[in-house]
């Protein structure tokens, strides 16, 4: 997949859900505005009520999406058959493009009342979409090739090229401004003390002053926009590489430990969620069947 299509890929999804959220917010507002103890009285409270028409069938598409986005991950994952199917990476973002679209169809089913057993369910939902958000996070710090095989720390080491030298083969900087250059990314590189947390803020905030003043450094010299781009690029992927390895094992060692907290909200979510639809059968709730 190109570059491209995979932009167009991402950007699709982000369409699709928004444009749902939105239809549903939209088309919903005067019925979920209205409190829960007038809502009996609402002309359409017989549409988007949770065992109404609409209701219902947002109840059973989203969660039906839910699994599928769960297992379809997880086949790919460890089924040998499926493994050189696609790259993990795109199936990650189907998954995660999945995982999000089906709790905003079962947020709008529960027409925003939780309660009872159902609202564990609704909660762990809520947790795996949060250590969802969480994990991606992680998992996008840790290099990895387009198979999605993580990189080792001497692997990415050397991904790092020579900044001096890939810059000054074609730039046309001056020895004075190349080895300026050279000292500001070195300096903007230095670790920082602290938890993860303060140091990933501090790293940023350092990074974007390193950039900055690059830039003051180069425009005087290059007068072609394309070649301030090119040097910007690379500045970027060396403080990204280091930031990288500086993290690497860190994240890692959390990578590890984050399964411990999402997939137990997962399970506990699919596990209420079949509760849920086997004591809904059988009170004979049925939707359109």
């Amino acid at each position: 997949m190109s570059k491209l299509a995979h932009r167009i890929y991402i950007l699709t999804f982000v369409f699709i859900v928004l444009a749902t959220l939105c239809a549903l917010i939209f088309w919903g507002v005067p019925y979920y505005s209205t409190s829960i103890e007038e809502r009996f009285y609402h002309p359409d409270h017989d549409l988007f009520k949770p065992s109404g028409l609409l209701g219902h069938g947002l109840g059973i598409i989203g969660t039906l999406i839910i699994i599928f986005g769960v297992a379809s991950y997880m086949m790919r994952k460890r089924m040998k058959s499926l493994q050189k199917v696609g790259i993990l990476k795109h199936w990650l973002e189907f998954h995660i493009f999945l995982c999000t679209l089906g709790p905003v169809l079962v947020l709008f089913h529960t027409a925003f009342k939780f309660g009872g057993i159902v609202s564990v369910s609704f909660w762990s939902m809520v947790g795996v979409v949060i250590s969802g958000v969480i994990g991606r996070f992680i998992y996008i710090q840790i290099p990895r090739t387009i198979e999605g095989r993580e990189l080792s720390l001497n692997e990415v080491r050397q991904m790092k090229t020579d900044l001096g030298t890939t810059i000054g083969s074609s730039s046309g900087l001056d020895q004075k401004s190349m080895q300026l250059i050279l000292k500001t990314t070195q300096s903007g590189s230095q670790r920082v003390e602290g938890s993860l947390m303060r140091r990933i803020i501090a790293q940023s905030l350092q990074d974007w002053k390193t950039k900055r003043t690059i830039r003051s450094i180069i425009k005087p010299q290059v007068n072609s926009r394309t070649e301030s781009k090119k040097i910007m690029r690379l500045v970027k992927n060396e403080l990204s590489l280091n930031n990288r390895i500086d993290r690497l094992l860190v994240m890692q060692s959390l990578f590890k430990h984050w399964h411990v907290a999402h997939l137990p909200f997962a399970i506990v979510m699919l596990i209420i969620m079949i509760i849920h639809v086997a004591i809904t059968l059988a009170f004979g709730y049925k939707w359109i069947f």
